[in-house]
Formats: structure tokens, C-alpha cells, sequence
């Protein structure tokens, strides 16, 4: 799933592209008219693919912003509205000419949505799994859960957050790693650099939030931040369908010291691994304690 440096990479490729364009057209897929996901809509939530159209047809694109793994699209047509996308497990944008120009065939055959701008190109959709969802809002609060993330962890006021909600009944018995993936207490920091931050700092992923000190927690934070930026630096991941707009990969996953890894590089011994969050978790037995 991309996590906070993927979908901070996407939005500094498509602000340039997108901002001031109009959205002239708006291409919905069969698939999406027609399936179910587990049971949920896929990808279009609580609107139906012809009031999606209807709203997001002919609006300008005014601001492309991230909010934790959130994608932020301002539009305005009569008034400011918000169009929200997450691109859940397997989520990829494109900017292209045509669709035949998406790179790879797996991401063709699924483009679900597609907005033609104003210069004649296309913001393309394409989600494979199509876990991803896209909800038009007129405001932020419309969708309570976007209200409860937790703040940027670039911000100030971030660690102090962090802190305290690591050390508030509700999280201090959980797994740290089931705490660092939690949005509510980090934002953006998923199962990739979460495993990455935890064998940096030599923890083991089953241990109780806790059972670590304020200021072991302290520094846990500053390498959950300093990962970030570097994976933000190297274009994200690409461990399967992470793309950036022009097709291409990330490099962050040729500098993993622990993720996806058999054998811990510090070390030599074998990696453990064991299900926290609902996630596997990666781990050296000897290292992380």
C-alpha cells in the first residue's frame, strides 16, 4: 500500500500538471458502474458514477495536496469543493496523452477514471485491486474520519501527539508497530517504514508501547521522520504497483535494511516474522529486543 512518501511524491508531479487546468470530460469505467467490492463500492463512495461526472465536470483544479495517505484535489465551479482520493493497495495516477501511453498493460486494462484537462491530456486512475476510493466532499468534515488523523509528521506539534497518544490507555498495551501504523497516532507511516524505523532503532515490533521509555519513544519518532524524508528523497517504493505519474519507480526499497527482507543485514542471522495490525511484520530476532 503507498504510504505517505509515495503519495507525497504523486502530488508534487501532479500540482504542476494539474493546477489551473478545467476538467473538460470525465470517463467512469463499466467495472466501476457495475461491481461491488467486498461488498462496498468500488472506488466511488456514496456517489453514483453519473453525479460524480455531473459534479466534477468543468471544475477547475485549484490546489493538489496531501493529507497524510490522502490525495487532496481543490476544485472550484460555482463554489469550492474537495475531490478525496486514497489509493488504497494498489491506487496509480497518470499524466498522459492517451491511455496507450500508460507503460505497462496491468495499469491500462484497469484505469477506472479519467479526467480530461484543459490542455488536451489526461489524469488517468488506474487502481488494480480497487481498494482505492474517491469521495467528493464539500468540506473536509463531511468525512469524520478524515477529522481524526493524526497531525503531519513534519509538523511541530507532531511528536508531542505521537507521546501522548503511545502513552494513553488506549494504545500504551498495543504493539508499538500496531501504534506507529495507526493514523491516528503517525500519519502516513505504514507497515514499509514502520519495519524500516524499528529495526533502525533496534525494537522489537511485538513489544508494548509501554515497555519503551518517553525518550526511547522520543527518538523512535525522529527516525519514523527521518525515513520518511529519505524515501520522500528517493521517489517512494516500488515493491509491486507503486508508480509515479510518468510510469516510473521509486527507489527507496535498494536501501530496506529489514522489509521483505530472509536475512537481517546487521547481523546475518535469519529474519522472523509474525502478524501485528493485520500486517506481517518483519523482524531480527537478535537485533530487536
Amino acid at each position: 500500500m503507498p504510504e505517505l512518501p509515495e503519495v507525497e511524491g504523486l502530488v508534487r508531479q501532479i500540482r504542476p500538471v494539474a493546477i489551473g487546468k478545467r476538467i473538460e470530460e470525465v470517463f467512469i469505467s463499466d467495472v466501476i458502474r457495475l461491481s461491488k467490492t467486498g461488498g462496498r463500492e468500488a472506488i466511488l463512495k456514496r456517489v453514483g458514477a453519473d453525479s460524480f461526472i455531473e459534479k466534477v465536470k468543468d471544475a477547475q483544479i485549484v490546489s493538489v495536496e496531501r493529507r497524510s495517505k490522502y490525495i487532496y484535489f481543490g476544485l472550484r465551479k460555482e463554489e469550492e469543493f474537495l475531490l478525496v482520493n486514497h489509493l488504497g493497495m494498489s491506487g496509480a495516477w497518470f499524466y498522459v496523452g492517451s491511455l496507450l501511453n500508460i507503460p505497462e498493460e496491468k495499469f491500462r486494462k484497469h484505469v477506472h477514471v479519467v479526467l480530461t484537462l484543459s490542455d488536451g491530456n489526461l489524469l488517468a486512475y488506474s487502481d488494480i485491486r480497487r481498494f482505492g476510493e474517491m469521495r467528493v466532499l464539500n468540506e473536509e468534515g463531511e468525512y469524520p474520519p478524515l477529522l481524526l488523523m493524526a497531525p503531519e509528521p513534519f509538523e511541530e506539534l507532531a511528536l508531542q501527539h505521537f507521546l501522548d497518544m503511545a502513552e494513553s490507555p488506549k494504545y500504551r498495551n498495543k504493539p508499538i508497530k500496531e501504534v506507529i501504523m495507526d493514523g491516528q497516532v503517525i500519519s502516513g507511516a505504514g507497515n514499509i517504514y514502520a519495519t524500516e524505523a524499528l529495526f533502525r532503532m533496534k525494537i522489537h515490533p511485538n513489544r508494548a508501547a509501554q515497555r519503551i521509555s518517553r525518550k526511547r519513544k522520543t527518538e523512535l519518532f525522529h527516525t519514523i521522520v527521518e525515513i520518511l524524508l529519505e524515501s520522500i528523497e528517493a521517489g517512494g517504493s516500488t515493491i509491486s504497483d507503486y508508480r509515479n505519474i510518468n510510469g516510473g519507480s521509486g527507489g527507496m526499497q535498494n536501501r530496506f535494511a529489514m522489509y521483505g527482507k530472509k536475512q537481517c543485514m546487521a547481523c546475518g542471522r535469519a529474519t522472523k516474522s509474525l502478524k501485528i495490525g493485520g500486517r506481517t511484520s518483519v523482524y531480527c530476532p537478535s537485533c530487536q529486543k
